[in-house]
């Protein structure tokens, strides 16, 4: 009976550390995979093609590449999706071409259809606004439940642009246990600061706490916005640097 106790103790004991290592697995920022980017950030998101090379000719033209190169920050990574959504063309209801070809006299006005047509001014102002001071990992923000944001709300973060987002991170649930599960980052766009509780855009984190040689990246998941997030801000200040009609 000794014998037989003791081996359901060693047993329970190992399962305990097994559970315990893989628990720390979830909590191990970026998980099991290797963060580190043998790179500079800039060269992440080129080497990145199929995800941010849009993203890295617009740092680029926003005159940005000694920061990404260089600099060390936090850089939350929208990814080429949105650009191509935002720029769309004259048949994508909304998007920036859309509203200078609708709104053209005759319907015939200039399109954007190089990068290069919009104002650096304007690229380096909503690049900035996913850039933030500081080297900030996963473990570095606190808690935010979205449904329950009284008691865990995450906490504001103003980017190198002046605009306001929500940053926090997310704990799932285990078995119908609250907060056990993995850690994700949640990234939520203000659009009024003096409503600082409404109206957030939120986007997950695809991937967490790269990090090249400087400052470290987060990429956004693509959830259907815009760049900027607000359309037509975008395409306000597109035109009031020269290019194409402001819509009525």
């Amino acid at each position: 009976m000794k014998n037989i106790k003791k081996l359901i103790f060693v047993c329970c004991s190992l399962m305990l550390v097994l559970n315990a290592c893989k628990r720390d697995q979830y909590y191990t920022d970026g998980g099991l995979a290797n963060p580190n980017w043998n790179g500079d950030m800039l060269n992440y998101l080129e080497t990145k093609a199929v995800r941010f090379d849009t993203i890295a000719q617009i740092v680029k033209l926003a005159g940005l590449e000694d920061d990404f190169r260089k600099t060390d920050f936090t850089f939350f990574a929208p990814d080429d999706g949105v650009i191509k959504r935002t720029i769309g063309n004259m048949h994508t209801p909304g998007s920036l071409n859309w509203y200078l070809y609708t709104y053209s006299l005759g319907g015939k006005g200039d399109t954007v259809i190089s990068l290069s047509q919009i104002s650096p001014i304007v690229w380096r102002k909503y690049i900035q606004s996913f850039m933030f001071k500081g080297i900030n990992k996963l473990k570095d923000y606190p808690q935010i439940d979205l449904s329950l944001r009284s008691i865990h709300p995450g906490a504001l973060y103003y980017s190198y642009s002046g605009s306001v987002v929500n940053i926090g991170v997310s704990y799932a649930s285990v078995n119908g246990v609250q907060y056990l599960g993995a850690r994700t980052l949640e990234y939520s766009y203000i659009p009024d600061i003096s409503h600082p509780d409404d109206n957030y855009y939120t986007n997950h984190i695809a991937s967490s706490d790269i990090k090249p040689t400087n400052g470290v990246v987060h990429a956004l998941q693509d959830q259907q916005y815009y760049f900027g997030y607000d359309i037509g801000n975008f395409i306000n200040d597109v035109y009031n640097t020269g290019l194409g009609p402001k819509p009525e």
